[in-house]
This record gives structure tokens, sequence and C-alpha cells, in this order.
């Protein structure tokens, strides 16, 4: 039996790496995983020993002030690392965090492959250095980045990406949008919440005095509350609660989303459901952001298209008045909103089938033989 550590560090890690382990699973070679992850990977049997609720941030400023807390986390991990000695260790994403695991682990000789590489073609190519160093392989689900890391001589896989498989657009084709149900999706992070739905309550305000038949559906993550999500709902506007495990049927029925930039954002793309793309960071991490970045989108569809899908409202322009702007036109110009339907189908077409799980498993039994 082989043991595999997964070190996850976000919810979107988790969906993802969960549909490599049931890859794995299904081979009929015996595991056991162990490691850090969410639900998800869970109910998929790994043993857990540290939660994704345990690392929750974004931006450099917010990691500088999470210091203590991470720290510890990473004593504790190398510690069960010690203990556990897996035979492998796959870390996903999370790159700030994952890092150091990989840096702990190679120091024990654990060899290391990487899902979901850092996007050191964006910014901090130097990074390139340490995957070819510390890295056996990395497995991507982008393809645009492949040459890139080929051209840099870093082992890389493309197996596609395990969102078409989790998400199974196919199945949700006849639904149709409902005109007037907009779908909010303010991110899986305490930072992301409190930042944005401030922000989407105040945007209800606004879309609410156009036109009174709109309503407004929280996507709740499935580590927060009810009760917590609300406290940061300071509209008037009835806000209604969907549960995670909901999501992609609702979304089907939605006539469009505003949404945190991230995985969630590819989500919508794959059921075609038009999004409108925001996000907030600390002035600081946004400025070093704007110097170092390199990429003219940071929406996975945007980058996949290499152009612009979905608009990206960042930074100052994630205000109520500049999203409800954007709406609002969708809203009165239908045929706006079919133009990105459209768009989002090359998306899908360009990600490719549903076998990106099992193809990383066909190549990580090699890897581990």
């Amino acid at each position: 039996m082989s043991k595999i550590w997964i070190n996850c560090g976000e919810l979107s890690g988790d969906i993802q790496s969960a549909e490599l382990v049931k890859a794995l699973r299904e081979t009929g070679r015996e595991f056991d995983f162990v490691g850090m992850g969410g639900e998800h990977l869970k109910n998929q049997g790994v043993r857990t020993l540290f939660h994704i609720n345990e690392l929750s941030v974004m931006g450099i400023s917010e990691v500088l002030e999470a210091l203590p807390k991470i720290l510890n986390l990473l004593g504790r991990i190398k510690q069960a690392l010690a203990a556990e000695k897996p035979d492998a260790l796959i870390v996903t994403d999370a790159p700030d965090f994952n890092f150091r695991i990989i840096k702990i682990a190679r120091a024990m000789g654990i060899p290391v492959y990487y899902f979901i590489p850092p996007k050191v073609w964006a910014w901090r190519k130097y990074r390139l250095d340490f995957l070819k160093k510390n890295v056996r392989k990395i497995y991507s689900i982008l393809p645009f980045e492949v040459d890139f890391y080929k051209q840099n001589n870093v082992p890389v896989e493309y197996i596609g990406n395990p969102l078409v498989q989790v998400v199974q657009a196919e199945k949700y084709r006849d639904i149709r949008p409902q005109t007037g149900k907009i779908a909010l999706m303010p991110g899986s992070r305490k930072k992301e919440v409190s930042s944005l739905l401030p922000v989407f309550s105040e945007l209800a305000d606004i879309m609410i005095k156009n036109d009174p038949n709109f309503s407004f559906h929280l996507i709740q993550a499935p580590h927060f509350d009810e009760e917590y999500l609300r406290s940061f709902w300071k509209s008037s506007v009835p806000l209604h609660m969907v549960k995670a495990d909901m999501r992609y049927e609702f979304l089907a029925g939605c006539e469009f989303a505003v949404a945190a930039s991230g995985t969630a954002v590819l989500e919508t793309a794959l059921l075609a459901l038009p999004t409108a793309v925001t996000y907030k960071v600390k002035p600081f991490s946004y400025l070093l952001g704007r110097l170092f970045v390199h990429v003219p989108f940071v929406s996975l569809p945007n980058l996949i298209l290499g152009k612009e899908l979905f608009p990206e409202l960042l930074q100052d322009k994630a205000n109520a008045r500049a999203l409800a702007e954007t709406v609002l036109t969708w809203h009165r110009h239908p045929q706006m909103l079919r133009e990105i339907r459209k768009g989002c189908f090359l998306v899908r077409e360009k990600l490719g089938d549903d076998k990106s799980a099992r193809r990383f498993a066909e190549d990580f039994l090699k890897e581990i033989v």
C-alpha cells in the first residue's frame, strides 16, 4: 500500500484534489491518503489531519498578519510528516504556503508532485528554479501554461481541468436562465467575504430600485454558517441562501452572477453563466500586484481565451455603482448575455473532456512504481 500526503490550502484545491483521489482509488491499487484538506477530501476517505480553514488568507499584507498562525501550522505539519512518512507528497495550488511544505518534505527525502502549479508565467518567475530543484513533476490544468513550463525545462504533464468533471455542465443544459435571478459568490475566505459582501448588499439596493423583480441568492461556502454571512449583508433587500452542494443546478438557472475572482468564476464559465468578476485586497497588496504581475487579466476564463469575456472590476472599481452599471446593462440588453454565453462555450471547448483525473491517475501510478 502506498501512503500519499495531499496538501491543500483552500476550498477550490480541496474540490479538485478530491477528484484525483477518487480516480486513484478507482485504479484498484491500495492507497492510504493523509494530509491537509477540507470536506471534499474527507468524503473521499482522506485522513485530514489539518483543515483548510486553518489557512484562509489572500494578499501579501494579509499573509503577514497571519504569520504566527501559519508558522504554528507549518510546525505541526512538519511533525505529522515525520510521523506518517508518506511515499509521496501532492501539493495543490496555494504556493505561498505549499512551497514551505515542499521544503520540509524534500528535507525528509519525500518526492513531491505539484497539482495546479503557481502562476509563474504571470509573476515571480524566479520560482522556476525552486520548482526545478524540488518538484518531480507538475500536473497542469491550464492549456496555455504548458509551453511555458516546457520552454523552461520544468517537467510538466497537461491533464485537462478536473472542474469539467466536477461541474458536469451538460447535465444542466436544458435549464433556462430566469430573468432577474442573480447569483452572488463573495469567495471562500473570510477576508473576501468581509470586503465584498457589504458591496454586494449595496449593489442589491441599487438594482432593486431599477427593477423590483430582481432576487439575490448567495452561494454559501460550506465552512461559513448563515448567521456569519448575513452579518455582512447591510441591505433590507431579501438575501436567499443556496447550499454549496446545490450550486451548479442553481447557477444554471440564473440570469447572471457577481463573483469574487477565483475558481468559482471558472465554474460559472463552464455553466455558461455571464459573470461580473470582482476583488479587493489591502492597498499594499494591490500595489505590489500592479508592479509585478504581468498578465492582462486575473480571471481564468479571460486568460484561457486571451481576451475579456467577463468584465473585471477590481479594487477601486469593486464598488456597487460600477457593478450595477455592468449588470444592469446586461439586463437591459439580453443580446450581450447571449454573446457572453457563446464565449463560455469556447472556454469549455478549450478545457477539453472530463477525463483529467483519470489521466492524472494513469500517469501518477507510473511515477510511484
